[in-house]
């Protein structure tokens, strides 16, 4: 079984500026022999706040032959309590409404697939625990099948118990439930995205990847981390066991978010500009 797992493409019919990438992208896809596409998060650019923009991309995803699943990103269907686009009820509907389940499950031979809506986590509320019941209920339904976890957020940043990293991952509180089911559970994989960054890592006996951005990389405007700066996918093969490769796709511009932010994300380029001033 292999599945390519792209991540952060951004595309949107008014904000057009990484829908380029889109065609190199697709021909990879195409060509690259996957029996499953799984898209890890902010599919849009304006999609939590616009129809239009989840709209526009589920129209370019169609166009791949492949079975493709999804689960949401910040851009898609807003972030933290607190933040400029909160997740709630309307900003969820309209994902489930346009695009399908915001997590779901996915069995294939001796393995099950799990996607989760990590932007659930952190709000302590009835949508958060909805889905953690229903991942207790899904793995301990395995039923000896091993299980690969995509989120849209990593579990970590710089090391397994860090604390809270606001933007950047799971909150603590919610990662550590994480961290009981991966112990409780043959997990092999998390797979994420969010970071625009490539990397391979492991927790415990779990590999952890971060899935390369389809639309730009991010230079100084944002703080350091791991992983490498590139534009790709990666390519999963799930047999007897678990082999992860991250591809730089042939034909993508890497568009650097620094040069561009004005245009596509003005209120983070509003934020960073405090940040410079403080």
């Amino acid at each position: 079984m292999k599945i390519v797992q792209i991540t952060d493409t951004h595309f949107s019919p008014t904000k057009p500026h990484f829908n380029d990438n889109w065609e190199p992208l697709a021909s990879w896809i195409e060509q690259s022999g996957a029996n499953l596409v799984i898209h890890t998060g902010d599919l849009s650019v304006d999609g939590a706040d616009r129809d239009d923009d989840i709209s526009f991309c589920m129209e370019l995803m169609r166009q791949i032959r492949q079975p493709m699943l999804l689960v949401p990103g910040n851009h898609d269907v807003g972030h933290l309590p607190g933040s400029l686009q909160p997740v709630n009820a309307q900003r969820l509907d309209r994902w489930r409404r346009l695009v399908g389940p915001d997590y779901w499950v996915e069995d294939a031979g001796t393995w099950r697939f799990i996607g989760l809506d990590s932007l659930l986590m952190g709000f302590d509320d009835a949508e958060e625990h909805s889905q953690f019941d229903w991942l207790q209920k899904a793995l301990d339904s395995r039923a000896g099948r091993r299980v690969a976890l995509f989120a849209h957020k990593p579990l970590f940043i710089d090391e397994p118990g860090e604390g809270d990293t606001g933007y950047w991952s799971v909150r603590p509180a919610q990662r550590q439930r994480l961290y009981d089911l991966i112990a409780a559970h043959d997990v092999a994989l998390f797979a994420s995205g969010h970071l625009h960054r490539a990397w391979q890592g492991a927790y415990k006996e779990t590999a952890l990847v971060w899935g390369p951005s389809a639309a730009f990389i991010v230079g100084d405007m944002e703080r350091d981390m791991a992983g490498e700066r590139l534009l790709g996918a990666v390519i999963h093969d799930f047999g007897g066991t678990l082999a992860s490769e991250i591809v730089a796709v042939p034909g993508m511009t890497a568009y650097v978010l620094d040069d561009v932010v004005e245009e596509v994300y003005p209120h983070e380029a509003h934020k960073v500009r405090r940040k410079a001033a403080s």
